[in-house]
């Protein structure tokens, strides 16, 4: 028996062979963004299957004895042949004819030709086996290993499970009225070409109604063209529900879509539908880009939309440190672009990338799910610059390729996405999401895991004061919260471009009532001083409460900052909600200051003589017998916000604070209490200790109490998490981070308050760690979105670096020439010391 043999032997008991539900991470290292595509390889532990590049791998060789590990090398083909040539085997590159990734007709993902490696290598010396190796070694070695090698290189890596890999966006259903759909005999027919409205004498994207023969233009889309949304007003008028787009029929189908079900669908009686008013499907040749062609093309536009990723210009590409490109795993660039001005910022690169040594040898037995590892992986990925190189040319030779491309080869945040999405409905899936509601999340997220040492997320965080102060009796009120994030409102109606608007308004009304296109509308013109000011001036509140007069009166609340951070976040709030409650992006260019001076606008605390509201509590809206616990609530106004989509202890509760005044004010309750972090937790009433349908503290699921307190909290505020969110382990984990300060005056102990101590005899709780400052910022970073919502579209950022305005698009990173800063949606200040 050979040496290596007798090692193998050795070690024999820790190969494993992978079984169903097993993660094989063998497409990137644990602590690095190295595949088997980069230099060394991957060595993939055939007991654990994490997979290490060539620099951690006797890292996790010295802290787990693991000797075995699977290398796996990965080589690109070259194609030198060119795309359209055949010659080398493969079919040239087909452009995507069907909005879907990884099937036929699909987007491509990635999938390029490789010869692949494998080969089992042995530490400390690092002896390598081969297959052919094995044939020579004793059964029992050479099967155990064999199995095991083929059942990795079979087994599905969690990077690929993780991708959605056969996202289909055309899959469309039969309509359920095809098969019976009425048609009239009103003598129709309709000629092969030469079509247009019935109504404007539009001549493209035409509608033919199924039941009638009519033909009317299309939708008008959200930027002004497309139709004039005659075929959508012929159906609410007539009620006939399918209509098929002229042009697009072939005789292999054509877009049909029904109004009632409100969705492109399939007749599987096209041809007879058709035939009916003359039209032969088979002799149909396509005019006219489908439904599907056009959402691709804004698909693959996605990197040209011209102001805000200044496609207008040449602009140079950039490498080093610091300069690094990450991947769009699908719809990622919202998480691209905010971990991009993150780790600008030193808290950041301070807590996770000076000490990633430390980070990574305190790591647990598996770090692809300890947050600091992956947050520690990916700083250091965008830090270091070893993955800002350029991109090789998929149809060159790399070892004659010479001329730099725009896109980096960079790195794809695969692991880190999937462990900060874990569990949460949004960001666990590959849809476009709110840049600022994942900052938010992520930030949360450091919350938890920073509840001793250093705390990055303290360079966001700052104090708010707000001062209500009762008219009637003069009297005030001040209450401190603790924000991150500066959220403006956008007041249209200070625009200074109104004429311009009012006019283009005017112009549209016109053209709407006489069918014809309407005119490009210019972008509203908003003074960013304005935007300030309507956050900063007071507000008057005309149903407030006061203590002091024990009735409803009218209040002025004025808001300051009670604390300056380090470093400001400024959301443009662009997104509002239209008269329908349908939402929309307001499209306005804002002159956002490179400098900031907000010293003004720090409070002042009571002032000398000013009397304090007395802290009496409101009388709750409750039945007079006071053993009744229900509140009283209007269940019609809670159906109506209920099915708006609102959860329904969020109806509960604005229908409950706005005193059953009817829907609107129910309404403003919801929009103005949309990102309190119990917006949807249960409802509890003054006087009352929990929420209605809690447990007493008996029945509390004990596992979920055991969850909370090995976080470090006690058992009576894990007691309280549970209780306020009615015993889901998820949402009572969000409710205690997102209470801190509450919990703050409970006791840490298990116990409780101690005998010894007194209720007067304790010192008061301390407030959050707040950082405070002068109040002068200067602007280093922003966030843009392009797109009518924050649920498509795309996401980009700019930073300044040196000097120098930098744009960061996914994977191409380059000099800015034009940095638009009136059009941004998140705005990054940092402090200015004189």
């Amino acid at each position: 028996m050979t040496e290596v043999s007798e090692i193998l032997m050795s070690v024999l008991s820790t190969i494993r062979v992978p079984r169903p539900g097993d993660s094989v991470h063998k497409d990137e290292c644990a602590f690095s963004f190295s595949s088997p595509e980069s230099e060394g390889g991957l060595y993939v532990c055939m007991n654990s299957f994490l997979g290490f590049g060539s620099k951690y791998v006797e890292r996790h060789h010295a802290k787990t004895g693991q000797r075995a590990y699977l290398h796996i090398t990965r080589t690109r083909k070259t194609q030198k042949e060119d795309e359209n040539n055949s010659g080398s085997g493969d079919p040239p590159k087909k452009k995507p004819t069907r909005l879907a990734i990884g099937i036929e007709g699909g987007f491509d993902v990635e999938q390029e030709q490789y010869e692949e490696e494998v080969k089992v290598v042995l530490f400390p010396d690092r002896q390598e086996v081969t297959s052919e190796d094995l044939a020579s070694m004793p059964d029992v070695v050479r099967e155990r290993v064999s199995l095991s090698m083929a059942g990795l290189q079979a087994a599905d890596s969690v990077s690929h499970i993780l991708q959605v890999q056969q996202w289909d966006g055309e899959v469309r259903q039969e309509s359920k009225y095809a098969a019976e759909l009425k048609q009239l005999d009103n003598g129709v027919k309709i000629p092969p070409s030469g079509w247009k409205c019935e109504v404007c004498d539009l001549q493209e994207n035409l509608w033919m109604n199924l039941t009638d023969g009519k033909v009317f233009c299309g939708r008008k889309y959200f930027d002004g063209s497309g139709g004039n949304n005659h075929a959508l007003l012929y159906y609410q008028q007539s009620g006939y529900p399918l209509a098929v787009k002229l042009g697009t029929i072939t005789p292999d189908g054509a877009d049909v879509y029904s109004y009632d079900e409100d969705d492109m669908v399939l007749d599987s009686k096209l041809p007879e539908h058709l035939s009916h008013f003359g039209i032969d499907m088979m002799t149909m040749e396509k005019t006219e880009r489908t439904i599907t062609e056009l959402e691709i093309a804004v698909n693959q536009r996605v990197g040209e939309w011209e102001v805000i990723q200044e496609s207008g210009s040449t602009l140079r590409p950039l490498w080093g440190p610091g300069l690094t490109g990450m991947k769009n795993l699908g719809n990622s660039c919202y998480l691209n672009s905010v971990m991009q001005v993150l780790f600008t910022i030193p808290d950041f690169q301070t807590k996770y990338v000076s000490n990633i040594d430390k980070v990574f040898n305190e790591a647990p037995s598996d770090p692809t799910q300890d947050f600091k590892a992956q947050v520690a992986k990916l700083g250091y990925g965008l830090l270091s610059g070893e993955y800002s190189k350029p991109a090789p040319d998929p149809g060159d030779d790399p070892s004659t390729s010479t001329e730099p491309r725009g896109d980096q080869l960079g790195i794809a945040p695969r692991m880190f996405k999937a462990l900060v999405g874990r569990g949460h409905p949004e960001f666990s899936t590959n849809r476009q999401q709110d840049a600022q509601e994942f900052l938010l999340h992520f930030i949360n997220m450091v919350e938890r895991n920073c509840r001793s040492g250093m705390n990055p997320s303290e360079a966001f965080r700052f104090l708010v004061e707000e001062k209500i102060v009762c008219q009637q009796s003069q009297k005030a009120k001040y209450t401190q919260r603790v924000d991150y994030i500066v959220q403006l409102p956008v007041p249209m109606d200070q625009a200074t471009n109104m004429e311009e608007l009012q006019e283009a308004e005017r112009r549209r009304e016109e053209a709407d009532s006489s069918g014809a296109p309407p005119p490009a509308a210019p972008r509203a013109q908003i003074p960013f001083a304005a935007c300030f000011a309507a956050l900063s001036e007071p507000e008057t509140l005309t149903d407030f409460w006061s203590s002091a007069v024990q009735a409803k009166t009218t209040a002025t609340k004025t808001t300051r900052f009670a604390s300056f951070p380090d470093h400001l976040v400024i959301q443009i709030k662009k997104f509002t909600f239209g008269l329908d409650w349908v939402p929309k992006k307001l499209d306005v260019s804002i002159d956002v200051p490179d400098t900031l001076d907000l010293s003004a606008l720090h409070a002042m605390g009571q002032q000398p003589g000013e009397e304090l509201l007395p802290e009496v509590a409101p009388p709750p809206l409750m039945t007079p017998d006071v053993e009744v616990k229900a509140p009283v609530l209007d269940d019609s106004t809670v159906s109506q916000l209920c099915e708006m989509g609102f959860p329904l202890e969020a109806c509960r509760k604005a229908v409950y604070y706005t005193g059953n005044t009817g829907i609107d004010a129910a309404m403003n309750w919801v929009m103005g209490h949309m990102e309190d972090p119990d917006f949807s937790a249960p409802l509890v009433l003054p006087g009352s200790s929990s929420a209605p349908g809690t447990t007493p503290t008996e029945s509390l699921p004990e596992e979920h109490l055991a969850t909370i307190v090995s976080m470090g909290f006690s058992r009576d505020q894990a007691t309280r998490a549970l209780r306020a969110t009615n015993n889901v382990l998820e949402r009572a984990v969000d409710w205690i981070f997102s209470h801190l300060d509450d919990l703050e005056s409970m006791d840490v102990s298990e116990g409780g308050r101690s005998e010894g101590g007194s209720e007067t005899s304790r010192e008061p709780p301390p407030g959050p760690r707040v950082r405070d400052g002068p109040g002068k910022y200067e602007l280093f970073a922003f966030i843009s979105h392009m797109g009518t919502s924050t649920m498509c579209g795309h996401y980009v950022c700019h930073i300044k670096k040196d000097q120098q305005w930098v744009i960061f698009n996914d994977q191409k990173v380059c000099a800015s020439e034009k940095p638009p800063k009136d059009l941004g949606y998140l705005y990054f200040y940092r402090r200015v010391v004189e």
